[in-house]
C-alpha cells in the first residue's frame, strides 16, 4: 500500500507542477510597455504642434536612444502627434514631421506640450 500511495502522490505533484505548453505570460499594464526599434504607432491623437525656435530633437525608430535615428524634429517644423507610450527614461510620442515627411519616436520632454502624453492617446503597447 505504501508504494501505491507514493505513486499517487508523485502523479499529483507532476500534475500540479506541469505548465501548459501554450501559456504565455505578459504584463497586463502599460507600465512596462515600450516601442521596440522598428515599431510604429497608430494615429490616435492628430494634434499638430510646431517645434519652438532653436529646438531640435532626434526622431528614432523606437522609444529608446538605442534605436536608430530616422530624422529630426527641427526648429519650427510642424509635427502631428500620433500616440504615446512608455520608453527609456519616461514617455515618448510617435510623430509625423509634416515638413520633411518622416515618422519616428521623440521623447515627450523634447516636444511642445509634452507630446501626446497625458491625453487619452496611449498607443496600446
Amino acid at each position: 500500500m505504501r508504494a501505491a500511495h507514493r505513486a499517487k502522490l508523485a502523479a499529483l505533484a507532476v500534475a500540479v507542477l506541469a505548465v501548459p505548453t501554450g501559456l504565455v505570460v505578459t504584463s497586463a499594464g502599460p507600465v512596462s510597455a515600450a516601442a521596440a526599434c522598428g515599431k510604429t504607432g497608430p494615429l490616435r491623437d492628430g494634434t499638430n504642434a510646431r517645434m519652438p525656435s532653436g529646438v531640435s530633437a532626434n526622431m528614432r525608430s523606437g522609444s529608446s536612444t538605442a534605436c536608430g535615428v530616422k530624422g529630426w524634429a527641427d526648429n519650427q517644423d510642424w509635427l502631428m502627434y500620433y500616440c504615446w507610450t512608455y520608453g527609456e527614461n519616461g514617455t515618448w510620442t510617435y510623430v509625423w514631421n509634416l515638413d520633411d515627411n518622416t515618422l519616428g519616436w521623440v521623447k515627450d520632454s523634447l516636444l511642445p506640450d509634452n507630446g501626446s502624453y497625458g491625453s487619452n492617446n496611449y498607443c496600446g503597447f
